[in-house]
């Protein structure tokens, strides 16, 4: 198991910025990707962007050219850099880890950190 910790979330207004971390410990070795969802209230979690350890990146369509995510592998952290937000971006952005255990998958989840985006 993957313990992650998230932190950055807060208030911002519309076009404004923030820059979420995502620190993982426990079975990092065990980590194939990367990557942070989020779900506002009455919606599905949807992934926001992803990372493997290959960098191989993928982002949402609605996210693309705003936010940014990359890794620090000596840090075994992931960053999500929002710019350009808006209110839609409002949401609990939950960090996210795809694990490899024998020949099974995992998902492990952050507590979840808040994001307001204000008109």
């Amino acid at each position: 198991q993957v313990q992650l910790v998230e932190s950055g979330g807060g208030l911002v207004q519309t076009g404004g910025s923030l820059r979420l971390s995502c620190a993982a410990s426990g079975r990092i070795h065990s980590i194939i990707a990367l990557g942070w969802y989020r779900q506002a209230p009455g919606k599905q979690r949807e992934l926001v962007a992803g990372i493997t350890t290959h960098d191989d990146i993928d982002y949402a369509d609605s996210v693309k050219g705003r936010f940014t995510i990359s890794r620090d592998s000596a840090k075994n952290t992931v960053y999500l850099q929002m710019n350009g937000l808006k209110v839609e971006d409002t949401a609990v952005y939950y960090c996210h880890a795809k694990t490899t255990g024998g020949e099974q998958l995992f998902d492990d989840w952050g507590q979840g950190t808040q994001v307001t985006v204000s008109a």
